[in-house]
Parts: structure tokens; C-alpha cells; sequence
């Protein structure tokens, strides 16, 4: 239980590997375990694409617009899958349209989620590290062509990891009273005041994704962010209807 405590709390996202490979026993160790994650309403609406192909990682890269994916010893791309369900629907002659509607397409992006935090966990339990992937969203439609993904299915996140080779800070994070409430959502009055020294205390932490650069301030960050989208995740949901999901 320390163990497992102390891994949580030191958790880093690692993002430059060394040589050695992952071991075909860890692997499937690894992948043993993520199918005992938890899924909603038993439908196991989520599957894991281990993508190996150094030309698909590449691309994947491009998508990201980060160069290490690609360095990444091993690449899985966790997605919501009603493609298999479906099917099974149709082979039992019945035509029904709750294989593809919003209630399911959330069950299986929860249960994406989910094995993606399993995977982390077991993954750092190894001695190993990673690094969570939102940015394949920036262009999912390149994503599902690239993996060759089927109708009703979709790209949440992906992991890239294998064993370290950097030892990156501890990312300072809000204070839990900020973050979890009791009974109801709490609202401050003067969130500038109430944050405002964990505003200059992100100014200490050196980003090793910016060339080890000092991190900017949290508020510019929140500001930046709002400030600069990107385009293609405005328009996610279209993306899901395009590949069939009746969102």
C-alpha cells in the first residue's frame, strides 16, 4: 500500500527513453491487467491499439507535433469502440440505434480512460515511465487513418513509455481544497488572490518539454490556452458523427 502511495504521488510524465526494450512478458503482463479494468455496464467499450509500426509512430508524431513520440520504445493509442458491439448486433439480425448514440459513445470513452490510468499505474509499477497523449486529438480524423479505424470507433488518448532517461521535477499542482468539495461546489470569491501563490510557484518548475525553460506563470497558461485553441478540437464531436456516432 506505501508502495502504491508512494508511486501516485511521485508520479512524472516521462518523455525520453532510453535503449532498453520492453520485454514481450512485461507487455503482456501489462496488457493482462489493463483487461481487468473496470467498464461500464460490463460492454467493454473501449480497445487499445499497440501501434509497433515505426512509419505509423512517425506519423503519429506529426499529428502531435512532437518529435519524441516517435522515440517512444512502445505506442498504445486507447479508443472508444462500438464497432465490435455493433457487428454483434447485426449478426443476431436485429436493428436497433443505441449502438452508437451519445449515453455509449461516453461509456466507451469513460472506459478509455479508465485503462489508460490502469496502464499508467502498472507501467510506473515496473520501474518504467510515460507520457499521456492528448495531442493525437489535435487531427483525430489523421488518427483513424492511420490506425485504419472502423465506423463507431474513435481515438481518446494514447501512452507512449518505456524506461527512463530523465529525471524531470514534480510538478507542483493546486492545493485539494481547491479541487475537492464537500457536499457542493464551493466558489471563491477572488480566485487571483486565492491562487496567487501557486501562480508565481509554477514559475519555479522547469519544463523539460520547452528546451528546460522555466514554466510561464498558471494564470498565463489558463489565459494562453483560452486565448489559442486548436482548431481541429473545436470540432471533435464532428469528427465522432462523421465516423458514425449519432451525437
Amino acid at each position: 500500500m506505501e508502495n502504491l502511495i508512494k508511486r501516485v504521488n511521485d508520479h512524472r510524465t516521462i518523455r525520453e527513453f532510453t535503449d532498453q526494450k520492453v520485454s514481450e512478458e512485461n507487455l503482456n503482463i501489462i496488457f493482462d491487467s489493463i483487461m481487468r479494468t473496470a467498464t461500464s455496464t460490463g460492454m467493454q467499450m473501449a480497445s487499445i491499439i499497440h501501434v509497433t509500426d515505426p512509419e505509423k509512430k512517425l506519423e503519429i508524431s506529426k499529428v502531435c507535433n512532437q518529435e519524441y513520440v516517435a522515440r517512444a520504445p512502445e505506442l498504445l493509442i486507447f479508443i472508444v469502440d462500438n464497432y465490435r458491439n455493433n457487428r454483434i448486433i447485426k449478426d443476431t439480425g436485429q436493428i436497433v440505434d443505441r449502438e452508437s448514440d451519445v449515453d455509449t459513445f461516453f461509456q466507451g470513452y469513460s472506459d478509455a480512460i479508465l485503462m489508460a490510468q490502469n496502464a499508467m499505474n502498472i507501467i510506473e509499477s515496473m520501474g518504467m515511465g510515460a507520457v499521456y497523449l492528448g495531442s493525437i486529438l489535435n487531427n483525430p480524423e489523421k488518427i483513424i487513418e492511420i490506425l485504419n479505424l472502423p465506423p463507431l470507433t474513435f481515438p481518446v488518448l494514447g501512452i507512449g513509455f518505456g524506461y527512463p532517461n530523465q529525471e524531470p521535477q514534480l510538478k507542483p499542482r493546486l492545493d485539494k481544497k481547491y479541487r475537492i468539495f464537500e457536499n457542493e461546489y464551493k466558489i471563491f470569491n477572488d480566485y487571483s488572490e486565492e491562487l496567487k501563490d501557486y501562480d508565481q510557484e509554477m514559475t519555479s518548475y522547469y519544463d523539460l518539454r520547452e528546451g528546460n525553460k522555466r514554466s510561464d506563470s498558471f494564470f498565463n497558461q489558463v489565459v494562453s490556452k483560452a486565448k489559442n485553441p486548436i482548431p481541429n478540437r473545436l470540432m471533435l464531436i464532428e469528427f465522432a458523427r462523421k465516423n458514425g456516432f449519432k451525437l
